[in-house]
């Protein structure tokens, strides 16, 4: 399993340009012991995974990251708008399906104004149960929750051992719901719970509107903060090097959004996804 060090994460908060950030500690894998590591092998082998999720395991490393924020069997794991391609949820809900509870976390469409926006909600909560209709050996146990992201509520207060988000941060800064969001993360969880952050990573600071899709390391460890989390580990599993981070048009011209001319296909498929930031905050 690959493992950062205290100096590389320490250092990207350098060049976040964040004198006063904290200092991240170490990558420690959190202990997965020899039969669960089994299962999430098991979930990752699954053929009910379509094609195109498999193809991006080399990019999303699911197995370390997942193992890096300590997802076990047995616990409550929600993950926060995953989406209609349930990309993590068709590794999540089999490896909790027995023992523990997959809950997807999607946006109320009715907490949107009507329009694209509700339209999008929509489709995103109607495709993942669609997923989850068309393979009831999988996720038959799985659940939805539907949450307003102005005043997020994800479950009763301290019911949940793990809250995931992967690549939303920018989202939620754009649109002002961050310091909301990250409060809600704080409150579903029990103490001692994990927050599991993804996101692409920046060069630096950026502002709440910027477009690129990029965050600051320091700028989410400044939310996390503020709700309550202590920071307790970052890994560079889902780094890339190869990302300059610079694109004219932000990170979704990269895969899997590929939002550039047809000429530039090899260029932003050599340097693959984005290089992403993997964070794990605990809840006192």
């Amino acid at each position: 399993m690959q493992r950062s060090l205290s100096f590389c994460a320490i250092a990207l908060i350098a060049l976040a340009g964040c004198a006063s950030a904290p200092q991240v500690p170490a990558d420690s894998a959190a202990d997965l012991d020899s039969n669960n590591v089994a299962r999430l092998d098991t979930a990752l082998a699954g053929d009910w995974r379509s094609a195109e999720n498999r193809a991006r395991d080399q990019y999303r490393h699911p197995r370390e990251t997942l193992a890096f924020f300590g997802v076990r069997p047995e616990q409550t794991v929600i993950e926060v708008t995953p989406g209609s391609g349930a990309w993590y949820a068709e590794v999540l809900a089999p490896y909790l399906r027995d023992n523990g509870r997959y809950i997807a976390a999607m946006v109320d469409p009715a907490s949107v104004a009507e329009g694209r926006g509700r339209d999008y909600q929509t489709s995103q909560r109607e495709g993942l149960q669609a997923r989850f209709d068309a393979a009831p050996l999988q996720f038959d146990r799985a659940r939805m929750v539907e949450f307003d992201p102005t005043a997020p509520r994800f479950g009763p207060s301290n019911s949940a051992d793990v809250v995931l988000t992967f690549r939303n941060v920018h989202n939620w800064r754009m649109s002002g719901q961050a310091e909301a969001m990250f409060k809600g993360f704080y409150d579903v969880l029990r103490p001692g719970g994990v927050l599991g952050v993804v996101e692409h990573r920046a060069k630096a600071d950026v502002p709440s509107d910027d477009r690129s899709g990029y965050v600051g390391t320091s700028q989410v460890i400044a939310l996390a903060q503020a709700a309550g989390f202590r920071v307790d580990g970052s890994s560079e599993v889902n780094a890339n090097p190869k990302d300059t981070r610079d694109h004219p048009n932000g990170v979704w011209m990269l895969p899997p959004s590929n939002r550039h001319d047809a000429a530039d296909a090899a260029k932003y498929t050599q340097i693959g996804e984005s290089d992403r930031m993997t964070l794990r905050f605990v809840k006192p």
